[in-house]
């Protein structure tokens, strides 16, 4: 009779002690945390719960009268209010620093520039003769599309890493070139101040921030365009086709606010042709030469390209497209004239090599031999 006793004894504290972990839903003894499932079957419950009690508060308010229900509607408005979270890239991140624009106004970084607005920033030097002329190219064909809005709700900074040539004199100068309207703001300041928010925005490389002996500025390609009111930044590259900039810059951080945009109001369901592959020498057309150039357009910042295999003897048009700022050195006297023409941008050396002009040299081919300018908008 002991002997069964404590067997009922045993049993019935097992079940005490195992009620709690039924009671959780844990499978084995011990704290286990809860799933991501758990968690979110737990949230789901608490949400239709708080949903039935808004409803249910709603309906007596009404019932109880307009003053009551009014006192409902506030209250709910601030629950939501306080589920809003606060973007940790505020004036607690941000150098506050003063930057002086291409018309000598002195403007706060954080304050005047960037506080709850949609915007793009890049960093160049007036004189750099490698990527800066074609990111600054390329931001142009992003100003183009979005011209409209740029200084409205949409906002484009250009700070220069040489402020002790860059001064807003020089700065404005570089717009006149590149044929920049208003609403694109070009800035200078203090080295040390303008290194300072590299850092932060998450552009600079120690190990590329140095001068030449040439002269030239060693820096990483550097675009990052950001919402500062919602915490969204992303980098860019300016190799990527300026469509896709202005889509990401205008749609994406916007949330798509804008009614009348293209790519927001476009049906893709009947689209054709997205999955495109093109040749290696197109490729560094699309994205190196096209910014600058056409092929049977007519000339741009550059000279049209088509025909230019005839026009040019092909030696030295490969020399001039891997090493443009050596003979720019040397004033070649075909150069020289070009860039009268076409206000003294200087091409810049994009590190192309032999097997890239073999490449580009094919694909200009192909085009000139049945040529067809659709190939190639």
């Amino acid at each position: 009779m002991y002997g069964f006793k404590k067997k009922v004894y045993f049993a019935v504290a097992a079940l005490l002690l195992a009620a709690p972990l039924l009671y959780t839903g844990c499978a084995s003894s011990g704290d286990t945390a809860q799933t991501p499932v758990d968690k979110a079957e737990h949230s789901k419950t608490a949400a239709v719960q708080e949903e039935k009690a808004g409803a249910t508060e709603s309906s007596s308010a009404k019932k109880a009268g307009p003053e009551v229900a009014q006192a409902a509607i506030v209250k709910k408005k601030k629950k939501r209010k306080r589920r809003q979270r606060k973007s940790r890239y505020g004036e607690n991140y941000f150098p506050n620093i003063e930057l002086t624009n291409q018309d000598g106004k002195k403007l706060r970084f954080y304050d005047d520039l960037i506080k709850d607005k949609v915007v793009s920033i890049n960093f160049i030097f007036t004189s750099c003769q490698n990527v800066c002329p074609l990111e600054t190219a390329r931001l142009r064909e992003v100003y183009k599309l979005l011209e409209d809005r740029i200084g409205k709700d949409l906002f484009m900074y250009s700070i220069t890493v040489d402020p002790a040539r860059d001064t807003p004199e020089v700065l404005k100068g570089y717009m006149k070139k590149f044929d920049i309207g208003p609403g694109w703001q070009f800035l200078t300041g203090k080295k040390e101040d303008i290194d300072a928010l590299r850092v932060k925005l998450g552009l600079y490389i120690k190990d590329l921030d140095e001068v030449l002996p040439d002269g030239q500025i060693d820096h990483n390609i550097s675009l990052v365009m950001g919402n500062q009111k919602t915490g969204q930044w992303m980098k860019r590259s300016p190799y990527e086709d300026a469509k896709l900039l202005a889509t990401m810059f205008g749609d994406w951080l916007t949330n798509w606010s804008n009614k009348n945009s293209a790519v927001g109001n476009a049906d893709f369901r009947k689209s054709t042709g997205l999955a495109v592959n093109y040749s290696d020498g197109e490729f560094l057309y699309r994205t190196r030469c096209m910014t600058c150039h056409s092929l049977g357009r007519g000339d741009g910042i550059g000279p049209d390209l088509l025909g230019i295999l005839q026009r040019r003897d092909r030696e030295w048009l490969a020399r001039w497209i891997m090493e443009p700022n050596v003979m720019i050195k040397e004033k070649d006297p075909i150069i020289m004239e070009m860039m009268k023409k076409y206000n003294d941008i200087a091409m810049p050396n994009l590190r192309l090599n032999k097997v890239d002009i073999t490449n580009l040299f094919r694909f200009l081919e192909s085009v000139e031999s049945g040529y067809d300018d659709s190939a190639v908008k």
